[in-house]
């Protein structure tokens, strides 16, 4: 079954609807090695709007794929099924993902909200506006480029250890500040399917 951690803009249905869609994306990779475009017309209005969203694929409680948008562009069921076709076999720094593996997967699905950039003269001002365990960020300098999920609060809980990270990240160092450095802001609706949950491995 679908977690139902938070509350959110959609339901326990549509969160197992979302989940199926990513599971079966994956399914399909497998069978056919190519990724699957959903019919928007098979799925509610809700479903059809034009969302970004992340997958995040785990393994025995470690991360075996995550890969997503961050900018909404095509509707949720395509952009979830495109990223969890993506997260499987994609993603460089895993191998594609095997039958094996399957069914031990865990399915996350993070939706996120359009970003919001913040304004500071500073990064104390920065650390200050942040909202550790609910804030996406993404960060921009130039040609770098970075964002870390507000799950990635669970691993670094203190704002400074995680905007130095998200500076690694993006290819900065981690005490790097520069007056044209962007920060934007967002959250997620975030939900899960633990193993064994997907339909039988090709």
């Amino acid at each position: 079954m679908a977690s139902t951690e938070s509350s959110g803009n959609y339901g326990a249905e549509e969160r197992a609807i979302i989940l199926d869609v990513a599971a079966e994306a994956i399914a399909q990779g497998l069978e056919q090695r190519s990724p699957w475009v959903p019919d928007t017309s098979d799925y509610a209005e809700t479903l059809r709007q034009p969302r970004a969203s992340f997958v995040t694929l785990e393994m025995d409680a470690d991360l075996r794929g995550c890969i997503g948008a961050l900018e909404a562009y095509r509707p949720l069921v395509q952009d979830v099924a495109h990223n969890a076709f993506a997260a499987a076999f994609q993603d460089p720094r895993f191998p594609p993902l095997s039958s094996a593996e399957y069914p031990r997967l865990t399915i996350k699905v993070s939706v996120l909200t359009a970003p919001e950039p913040l304004a500071f003269a500073s990064e104390a001002e920065l650390l200050q506006q942040l909202r550790p365990g609910a804030d996406g960020l993404i960060l921009k300098d130039a040609r770098h480029r970075g964002t870390f999920l507000p799950a990635v609060w669970e691993q670094l809980p203190d704002p400074i250890d995680f905007l130095a990270h998200l500076k690694r990240k993006a290819g900065l160092p981690m005490d790097y500040w520069s007056n044209d450095l962007e920060v934007l802001r967002y959250t997620t609706e975030s939900f899960a399917r633990p193993p064994h949950s997907q339909r039988a491995a090709p």
